[in-house]
Order: structure tokens, then C-alpha cells, then sequence
């Protein structure tokens, strides 16, 4: 069965759509990303989309269902590198992918994150992860 790979960086995953998405790959992606956030307690997920040039109303609702599912989880959501093309796909079919934060690459992805996260520009994603593993340590000691 083919797959998305999923990465886990720090308290952050990482998607990167390098195929094209079909229903059935989609459902597969939604349920995968869920439960990674749940068994890594992802603070964020980065949807890259860039080598996507088709996005149907299908894959722009499982992204917007996506995105959703995830905060509900506690974990924010931006999706990166959406072609021009898809953009007015999804504008002419009408959909809004309400809730969805999107930007232009991974480097402005990332600083979005950052920023709704209310990390500074200094603190990484990556390191999150770690302090959070070295409180938990400290806090079961103490308790």
C-alpha cells in the first residue's frame, strides 16, 4: 500500500506530498498524520504540496479536514508550496479551506509556525522536543 512518509522533527512533523494524491492515498494520509500527532504529541504539522499540480475538491476538503483534525489535537497546521494553479483550482471550485494557514515555502511555513507557536526566532522547533522530554524528567523527580 503506498504511503506518505511522515518525519518527525523535533515537536513538529513534516509531510511532504512528492506523489500525486488520489482518495484513497488521502484517507490513508489523514489517518497516518492523526496518529502520529497522538503518539508523538506534535506541537505542528508542515504539509508541503509543492509537487502537487492537481488539488480536486476531494483532496482541498481532506486537507481543510485535515487541518481541522489537528487542532483538535493540539497540533497547528500550515500547508507550503501550493502551485499557482492549484490556488485558482481550488478558488474557481469554490473552496475557502477555511482554517487552513498556508505560505508561500517552507521557510515562511516554518516562521509561521514559530510565531503562532510564540517561539523566537532563536528557539527552533527542533529543540522543543527536548526541553519538553528534559521537564517531564525533572517533574517526575520532584513529584
Amino acid at each position: 500500500m503506498e504511503r506518505i512518509p511522515i518525519i518527525k522533527l523535533g515537536s513538529f512533523l513534516l509531510v511532504s506530498i512528492q506523489v500525486d494524491m488520489h482518495d484513497k492515498l488521502a484517507m490513508t494520509l489523514q489517518d497516518d498524520l492523526t496518529n502520529k500527532i497522538v503518539s508523538t504529541n506534535a506541537k505542528a504539522v508542515l504539509i508541503d504540496i509543492s509537487s502537487l499540480d492537481i488539488v480536486d475538491s476531494f483532496i482541498g476538503r481532506m486537507l481543510a479536514g485535515i487541518a481541522n483534525m489537528a487542532r483538535i489535537l493540539d497540533a497547528e497546521t500550515v500547508v507550503v508550496g501550493m502551485q499557482p494553479a492549484v490556488a485558482i483550482t481550488l478558488v474557481e471550485l469554490g473552496m475557502e479551506l477555511n482554517g487552513i494557514k498556508t505560505a508561500l515555502n517552507v521557510d515562511r511555513g516554518m516562521a509561521l509556525l514559530r510565531k503562532t507557536l510564540k517561539l523566537s526566532d532563536d528557539e527552533d522547533l527542533v529543540n522543543q522536543d527536548h526541553e519538553s522530554e528534559w521537564a517531564e524528567k525533572h517533574a517526575n523527580i520532584e513529584a
